[in-house]
């Protein structure tokens, strides 16, 4: 399977910004998919993802603010982010597996696929 994801871009303190993760290959169904980010300077860091029976987990400094969607007809994976702080600034990756499980779905080494990663740059 391969993933790719793009719509990064610049965007002031308090605005929205979605993501997508294009997936090809397999159904969406067949695989868990996340959300992690990376700070320039910082290790890479669970963002938000959910399972394939409909569990989601969200980091703390998310919650209530950004959301995982996906549609399994376009194969396309979704992060909404709304009121975007400068501490969101990271390139943020999508990624899949196939047989993870819910406990381990904050663990970056659980996932086998990776998309390249696009860039988010919140201005204060």
């Amino acid at each position: 399977v391969q993933l790719q994801a793009f719509g990064g871009g610049l965007v002031q303190t308090g605005g929205s910004l979605r993501l997508s993760c294009a997936v090809s290959g397999r159904s969406l169904n067949a695989y868990v998919m996340a959300w992690f980010r990376q700070a320039a300077g910082k290790e890479r860091e669970f963002v938000v993802g959910f399972t394939r029976s409909g569990g989601s987990a969200s980091a703390d400094s998310v919650k209530g603010r950004f959301t995982i969607s996906r549609d399994t007809a376009k194969t396309t994976v979704y992060l909404q982010m709304n009121d975007l702080k400068p501490e969101d600034t990271a390139v943020y990756y999508c990624a899949a597996d196939r047989n993870l499980i819910l406990s381990n779905i904050r663990t970056q080494s659980a996932y086998a696929y990776w998309g390249q990663g696009t860039l988010v740059t919140v201005s204060s």
